[in-house]
Order: C-alpha cells, then sequence, then structure tokens
C-alpha cells in the first residue's frame, strides 16, 4: 500500500532526481556480459568487493563462450571470496552455457527472456535493462527497501510487493530512482548509524529502524 500522498511523492521524487540524476550503477564493467555476471554476483554481496574479482575472472572468461566452457572449480576459485560462490559459479555457468546455445552467444535485453536465464531473477533482470537501456522499471534490494520504509512511501513486507508499490507510486523516472534509492542507502541512510545530518529528506523520515527484506 502507497502511504505518501500525490503531492508528497512527487515531492520525494524532485529531491533525489536533483540529487541523482543521472546516477550509474557502481559495478565495474565493459559490455552487456560483464554487466550481467557482476549482477549475478552481487546478490548479497557488496559491489566493491565484486569489482575486486571480476578482473581476473573476466580476464579469463572473456566472453559467453569462453564463460560456458569453463571448468567450475577454475571459476569457483576465482569467485570464492563473494557470497555463496558455489552457487554462483554453477549459474554463471549454466546462464552462458544458455544464451550460447539458444540465443546465439547474445545476452537478450528483453525481461521475460532473461528470466529464463540460470541465476537471473526478477531483480537482476530489471537491474541489467535499468543499467544498458534505461528502461522505466524499479529494482528492490536491501537499500531501496530500507529507503522507501524509512520514508514512508509503503509499508509491504516484501521485496515484490515493495516494487509493486514504488511503480504504482512514481510511474515515471523509476530508472533513476532506483539508482538514488541505492546510493542514498548505500552512503547516507545505511542499515546502522544513518547520517542524518546529510539526508535531503528528513521531513519524511518516519523511522531509523534496521529494515529487512525477506
Amino acid at each position: 500500500m502507497v502511504l505518501r500522498t500525490p503531492k508528497e511523492l512527487e515531492e520525494i521524487k524532485r529531491r533525489f532526481l536533483e540529487h541523482y540524476k543521472g546516477s550509474k550503477t557502481e559495478l565495474n564493467y565493459k559490455n552487456d556480459y560483464e554487466l550481467l555476471i557482476a549482477i549475478i554476483l552481487s546478490a548479497q554481496c557488496t559491489d566493491k568487493r565484486v569489482n575486486m574479482i571480476t578482473p581476473e575472472l573476466f580476464k579469463k572468461y572473456p566472453d559467453i563462450e569462453s564463460l560456458a566452457n569453463a571448468n567450475i572449480e577454475d571459476v569457483k576459485k576465482i569467485i570464492k571470496s563473494c557470497s555463496f560462490f558455489n552457487n554462483k559459479a554453477k549459474n554463471i555457468i549454466e546462464m552462458a552455457k544458455k544464451v550460447k546455445n539458444e540465443y546465439n552467444c547474445v545476452i537478450p535485453r528483453d525481461h521475460k527472456e532473461l528470466l529464463k536465464l540460470p541465476g537471473v531473477g526478477n531483480k537482476t533482470a530489471n537491474v541489467f535493462l535499468i543499467e544498458l537501456e534505461g528502461e522505466n522499471r524499479m529494482a528492490v534490494d536491501t537499500h531501496v527497501f530500507r529507503v522507501s520504509h524509512r520514508l514512508g512511501i509503503t509499508d509491504a513486507k516484501t521485496v515484490k510487493e515493495t516494487e509493486k508499490d514504488l511503480v504504482e507510486a512514481f510511474k515515471t523516472d523509476l530508472n533513476e530512482l532506483h539508482q538514488g534509492f541505492v546510493l542514498f542507502g548505500r552512503y547516507i541512510c545505511t542499515a546502522k548509524n544513518p547520517k542524518c545530518e546529510k539526508c535531503f529528506v528528513t521531513d519524511f523520515c518516519v523511522s531509523k529502524e534496521n529494515f529487512k527484506p525477506r
């Protein structure tokens, strides 16, 4: 359920677009292949950690074809400092195989097709399309979940419901609002000890509790 009035939502949007206009992901990538891998690895792992892992991974496996033929133990060794590395190693190799065999080594840029790839869920597909295509989508990670609740925009209990409420609340500029909420949550509205003195939406804050999506 969206809790803020249209006027309040418009003001929140205005301030975030003012502060974060044109923001991009902090994941390092050179092409769509590298971006998708980085997003998959970033699940429950920091962008900083992913950026430390991927240079070696991309040097050894620079494209879909090479990763599709990779030895899983070699991949695990490279990404072992990443959370859930066993499962992620399996997923990115299986993803590469599917893209090679069914999409002629070209990663699809369609939401429904992306969801068919191993390791790619709704959030990953949304982030991929937001970053590459600038699509009007909202992706809810732990930062977006926390920020949207602290600002009293929604009281949704799940990531899926929160995404639905944010889409309903803002309708447009969702891609830039997503990037803004992520950066705001990462550096200002942090889970612990939020930097309230740097906040530009303090008049909308309803709580400093630590919200955790499930």
